[in-house]
């Protein structure tokens, strides 16, 4: 069993390292966590892995590291990381990055003094409950058994998939910043019915519901999203006049515009 190891236990982190152990796919006992300060990682704490304030202790103790810190604390961690570093401690380390905008190219510059393979990640927090999706791309030293175990890690997290690194920006923003947009949605549509007098309680519940089968509809009943919508909205119905109210708010550009600021701003975090 390989020690599996977290520089940075922010949410996203604990998104992860939740799915990882809702899934049984791998014992809190063998899960190391880097942190500033030993207070913000009780929770891990609590759930059994082992904390510590030295990012060399992860990194020496631990076969795969994710590292899910801030974009611009990439040296500083790194840095952190050397120098409390065990002397002797050179094996090599399956590096995992969840910094958003960060290449795979800015990162080997960044982890030059240090033996690793590197994967990029674009996880999401939705991991944390199984129905996440996770994007990754590997460096070329990366084989294809370390990418099996990295799927394998995370297959009870969601959906984890390959792709190229030029659409882990744009692809990412979709997946990673959406679900902040969709509870927008849900919470104003349960606002919406909230208004037509129904208990909030019932109606956040009913609306988060709809939209999970929504999306499971676009998943396995193999049609296009339009042709779904053009189902349920029939001649003169309630559901076409409320899709006419959402063309007359600009759903559709809204939403595009969304995931085209979020793609711009993580390049621009990727820069600094």
């Amino acid at each position: 069993m390989f020690n599996l190891g977290f520089i940075g236990g922010g949410n996203m982190a604990t998104a992860i390292a939740k799915g990882i152990l809702n899934d049984n796919a791998h014992p809190s006992s063998n899960m190391w966590v880097s942190g500033p300060r030993l207070h913000n990682l009780r929770q891990w704490s609590e759930f059994g892995a082992n904390t510590t304030t030295k990012n060399g202790e992860v990194f020496a103790n631990c076969d795969v590291v994710f590292l899910g810190v801030k974009p611009n604390m990439l040296n500083t961690a790194v840095d952190e990381c050397i120098s409390t570093l065990p002397s002797g401690k050179s094996k090599p380390v399956l590096f995992i990055s969840m910094l958003g905008g960060v290449t795979i190219d800015q990162l080997h510059k960044a982890l030059k003094s240090l033996n690793v393979n590197v994967i990029r990640i674009m996880p999401n927090t939705p991991m944390m409950v199984g129905t996440g999706a996770c994007l990754y791309t590997p460096d070329s030293t990366v084989s294809e058994e370390q990418c099996f175990l990295l799927e394998k890690l995370l297959n009870g997290c969601g959906l984890c998939e390959k792709v190229p690194e030029y659409l882990i920006d744009s692809l990412g923003s979709l997946t990673a910043c959406g679900p902040a947009f969709m509870y927008i949605v849900i919470e104003a549509l349960a606002d919406g019915a909230v208004k037509q007098g129904v208990p909030r309680d019932t109606a956040i519940r009913m609306a988060a519901q709809m939209v999970k089968g929504s999306g499971q509809m676009v998943l396995k009943a193999g049609k296009h999203p339009a042709i779904l919508k053009d189902e349920v909205c029939s001649a003169g119905g309630s559901t076409i006049c409320g899709v006419a109210a959402l063309e007359q708010g600009k759903i559709r550009s809204t939403l595009i515009a969304a995931v085209e600021a979020s793609t711009l701003r993580s390049r621009e975090l990727g820069k600094k």
